[in-house]
């Protein structure tokens, strides 16, 4: 490490506002025409069997339902975090799996009782989630959802059961998800994905992390949440970098995953973060700081420009400093989308690879990005 990195500056900076770096012009990309969205209708609406349904974060619904747009899928609002689309299969697949979408499937039935969606349910090897959509309404029942799902597993063979602690075996074995989103009192929407191909392998897309020690922020688990998603983690030896990474969550994390973490800011760390024997940290600006070894993993969860956040991780491809990205870009603008098209455009010509964007159950007005360089 070049002498100097851990220099006190006298006259502090953040990384918002190196005399370098200036706001980037947008990429040169044009995203879609903007899609007029309707108004949520008061009463849930049922969707039809042959249809997929999707659901989100509650608030979301229009970016979702314009993402459906984009791709020619005709989609209707349901209610609030349930979106209904044609179907998302075989020969007429998105481009992308739709980045506000926390969980889709095709709808099989729509039925009034367990028994019905028992019935209804794949006879294959089958995870059944029994879910209600994550809005206040609907979270007070979620007790008919856990009865619903205790009554159907009593009616289903043995045989044809996966077991639901361990969702992850329903995608090693090529089994299915069954799916029965309660959308309103008694009535279930039925239907089923591959596990492996699941936008989500929790049910109704709702990946609840534990918390476990002293965690410096909540962003601790939403790294969490978006290394499971990302399938691949940092372990023993690897070397990570973070970016804008005061207090530390993502650092401590990277650290209790056995990495070597040059943490990179200049606010202060959480001082049990900075006794970490593993832990590096670099007073300077994520703008101006450049590694001297290759770099394993890069993290960033900056609240910044999400623009200028895409050019500061592109540099990081194009310069071939790190091999994996995992990213947090921050979305407060009205109009998400066309920004997320250009962060999009952004990373790909900058050469990351197997772009993928998807907000997370712990996002906020956010979404998490993953790539490699290979």
């Amino acid at each position: 490490m070049k002498k100097g990195d851990q220099r006190n500056h006298k006259k502090r900076t953040t990384w918002h506002v190196s005399p370098e770096q200036k706001r980037p012009p947008p990429p040169k990309v044009e995203p879609p025409k903007r899609v007029k969205v309707p108004t949520l209708p008061q009463v849930t609406l049922v969707p039809e069997a042959g249809q997929w349904l999707w659901t989100c974060r509650a608030g979301f619904e229009a970016q979702l339902f314009e993402e459906l747009a984009w791709g020619k899928k005709n989609p209707i609002l349901l209610g609030t975090a349930l979106v209904a689309s044609e179907p998302y299969t075989g020969e007429n697949p998105l481009p992308q799996p739709p980045a506000f979408a926390r969980m889709g499937f095709l709808i099989s039935d729509v039925v009034r009782t367990p028994a019905d969606a028992a019935a209804a349910l794949p006879d294959e090897p089958t995870r059944v989630q029994v879910w209600v959509p994550d809005t206040d309404a609907a979270n007070a029942r979620a007790g008919e959802a856990a009865a619903w799902e205790e009554t159907i597993r009593a009616i289903r063979t043995e045989e044809s059961l996966v077991d639901p602690e361990t969702p992850w075996k329903a995608a090693e074995a090529g089994a299915w998800l069954g799916q029965v989103c309660l959308i309103a009192p008694g009535v279930g929407v039925v239907g089923r994905t591959r596990a492996r191909e699941a936008l989500s392998l929790s049910a109704g897309g709702r990946a609840r992390m534990k918390r476990t020690g002293e965690a410096p922020s909540r962003a601790a688990m939403k790294l969490d949440e978006a290394l499971d998603w990302y399938g691949v983690s940092p372990g023993k030896g690897d070397l990570c970098v973070d970016l804008g990474s005061a207090p530390g969550g993502w650092t401590r994390r990277l650290h209790e995953r056995g990495a070597r973490v040059w943490s990179v800011d200049p606010a202060n760390l959480s001082p049990d973060v900075l006794k970490l024997p593993r832990v590096k940290h670099f007073k300077d600006s994520a703008f101006e700081f450049t590694p001297d070894e290759p770099v394993d993993f890069l993290f960033c969860d900056m609240a910044w420009r999400p623009l200028e956040v895409a050019q500061l991780l592109g540099k990081w491809a194009r310069k071939g400093y790190a091999a994996q990205l995992v990213a947090n870009i921050k979305l407060p603008m009205k109009d998400k989308l066309p920004t997320l098209v250009r962060v999009r455009h952004t990373l790909v010509e900058s050469g990351w690879k197997q772009v993928r964007m998807k907000q997370l159950y712990h996002d906020r007005d956010e979404v998490t990005v993953t790539a490699r360089r290979a």
